[in-house]
């Protein structure tokens, strides 16, 4: 469904509302690609394969399983609902996976689908921002899945930024100046 305040808050912002959905796009690719991406990497780097699979009790997930489970998000909205390709995903394998896949292996496959999410939304329509999509049994706009995929990419990255603190007992330095 259109929102039509949407487009008109954007057309008055700059007098094109295409500039301002391909800098909300392309804001949303680089805090993907430059922020949260490299400080996930960064903390699995500093962990071994067992250190990527602990969690401190059977109600928690662990840092593989919110690898596992930031891929398949990320397909979910993006590769597939926004840029039509199969879907095929089983979310609840993320959270029930254990010991199943060694870091490198679990960062391959994130890098892979986060390329593929940056594939579907350089080349994203602008026009279709604010098509109605349905997303995981859920009515979305484009706009709130790319949304939604930055906003928890960014939530999960902070999890993932804990674990990776208490595990490794020591300052990640993401913010030396």
């Amino acid at each position: 469904m259109a929102r039509p305040q949407v487009v008109l808050i954007m057309t008055m912002a700059t007098g094109h509302s295409g500039e301002v959905s391909r800098a909300f796009i392309d804001k949303a690719r680089q805090l993907i690609a430059e922020e949260y991406l490299p400080k996930i990497e960064s903390c699995v780097q500093k962990l071994t394969d067992e250190q990527i699979w602990w969690r401190p009790n059977p109600e928690s997930n662990s840092i593989g399983n919110l690898l596992l489970h930031l891929a398949g998000n990320a397909r979910q909205w993006i590769v597939c609902g926004l840029g039509n390709e199969p879907d095929e995903r089983k979310r609840q394998t993320e959270f029930d996976a254990r010991d199943s896949a060694p870091r490198d292996e679990l960062l391959r496959t994130l890098r892979t689908t986060m390329a593929e999410v940056d594939r579907v939304l350089s080349s994203f329509d602008l026009s279709k921002l604010l098509t109605a999509y349905r997303i995981q049994g859920f009515d979305t706009t484009a706009l709130d899945a790319i949304f939604h995929v930055t906003e928890h990419f960014s939530m999960h990255t902070g999890q993932i930024i804990l674990i990776t603190k208490q595990l490794a007992a020591e300052d990640l330095r993401f913010y030396d100046l």
